[in-house]
């Protein structure tokens, strides 16, 4: 591995010394200090949730399924969940202060207006929460703190008596104002958390299936995933280096943290400095004001048919994608994955702008997103993974194993090409 763990055999991780992708050597010591099940939802705070939650239904193939505001008798905030498959996004902005909310009915416990407020006027759109469900919600939490978290939501068991059933919720911190939210349910079925209202809603899919992983930008590195990995007993799952990802004009150093069973990835960046021009993790770090969540990859099952969905809609209200590589990339494809993809499936690599990476064990396909808000901030990646199937030893179904095909290392240095350029548009050296 990549790591000195010295005498903090506890933490899990110790004095951090990366070795680069090619040298590290993966290893799963299933250090987990609590039963981890997979992400459940991830929700962002902002300052409209109404228009937001629809540029990003319409963007990703998401349809509404789930609210919380006034219709609903919250004169606190409003709130709405949108779903493809088990990808869950929810979207809540703070009402007036000035409103009489003597009689609300808020589905989250300790959610105060002030500090929405706060972290919309610091951040912009940003995640707030990454929703993880885990065995028990209050051992999670209980655990974590004995491990060194820092508190943000003691443990509250929430009841729905319209849908039945009970959930238990907890939050610690993760990063910056990001917080780590993990849920337990007890019979509810909801999406969401109990107390949303359902909505009927014309199902709406391009194939977006489920969160993949979860990346954060962060000052230090080495203070982040120490912290982390020792509260959690998350494990190093992979990890990248300047020498791996960067170009002669910017950087960054990486570490990917994983739970047990390899469904929970966290990927965390830092800049490196020195180079002709700003980490781009610098850039966020700036335009952020501090420490947040970078990007979010979602998974499908057919990246050509899902990217031509998208595509489509780029200019007229949904996202726009970065500049794709050179032709000379996409002519050397075949030589890298010809054993893989098809010559079919390389011209739509081509077409649709598509990255390709793999390591020992399979194939990754990337596309990125430019940011999704006014800052140059937080961006989605959307991917697929092939091969690494094998058997679940307790349903027997075929699963692929988290991360398969790595995290498109060969592709970081034309990503980071591709945003340096882009970020030269918001600067004035080039138009856009």
């Amino acid at each position: 591995m990549g790591l000195d763990k010295g005498d903090h055999e506890d933490s899990g991780i110790g004095a951090l010394r990366l070795v680069g992708c090619d040298r590290f050597v993966r290893n799963n010591p299933k250090t987990d200090h609590f039963g981890v099940q997979r992400f459940h939802h991830i929700e962002f705070w902002c300052g409209d949730a109404s228009n937001t939650w629809r540029r990003f239904s319409w963007g990703l193939g998401m349809h509404l399924v789930a609210k919380s505001d006034q219709t609903t008798g919250n004169q606190t905030y409003c709130s709405y969940a949108i779903q493809s498959n088990e990808l869950v996004f929810a979207f809540t902005a703070p009402y007036s202060s000035k409103i009489d909310q003597t009689n609300t009915k808020m589905p989250h416990p300790g959610y105060k207006s002030k500090e929405a407020r706060s972290f919309v006027d610091a951040h912009g759109l940003a995640v707030r929460a990454v929703g993880i469900l885990v065995d028990d919600a209050a051992e999670a939490y209980r655990t974590s703190v004995e491990h060194g978290a820092l508190s943000v939501l003691e443990p509250h068991v929430l009841s729905d008596d319209a849908k039945g059933g009970k959930m238990s919720m907890a939050e610690v911190k993760l990063y910056g104002d990001v917080v780590l939210r993990y849920v337990s349910t007890q019979g509810y079925k909801g999406p969401m958390l109990p107390n949303y209202e359902d909505v009927e809603s014309l199902p709406l899919t391009y194939g977006l299936v489920r969160l993949d992983h979860a990346v954060g930008n962060v000052h230090n590195l080495a203070e982040a995933v120490s912290q982390i990995s020792k509260y959690t007993g998350f494990h190093e799952f992979a990890e990248f280096t300047a020498d791996d990802v960067g170009t002669s004009e910017s950087g960054l150093n990486s570490m990917v943290l994983a739970s047990n069973n390899e469904m929970v990835l966290l990927p965390l960046n830092e800049p490196t400095f020195g180079t002709k021009r700003k980490s781009q993790i610098q850039t966020y770090l700036e335009h952020n004001e501090g420490p947040g969540l970078q990007h979010l990859a979602l998974i499908c099952d057919n990246i050509f048919s899902t990217l031509k969905e998208m595509r489509t809609r780029t200019h007229i209200g949904g996202f726009d994608f970065m500049p794709k590589p050179p032709a000379t990339y996409y002519k050397n494809l075949a030589n890298r994955v010809g054993d893989i993809l098809t010559e079919e499936q390389i011209k739509q690599c081509d077409e649709l702008g598509i990255l390709v990476d793999k390591d020992d064990q399979g194939v990754l396909l990337q596309i990125f997103t430019k940011p999704v808000g006014d800052r140059p901030t937080i961006f989605i990646e959307i991917i697929q993974r092939i091969g690494c199937m094998e058997k679940d030893e307790t349903t027997g179904v075929s699963v692929q194993r988290g991360g398969c095909g790595g995290f498109g290392k060969g592709n970081f240095s034309e990503l980071f090409k591709s945003i340096e350029e882009y970020e030269k548009t918001l600067d004035g050296t080039i138009k856009a």
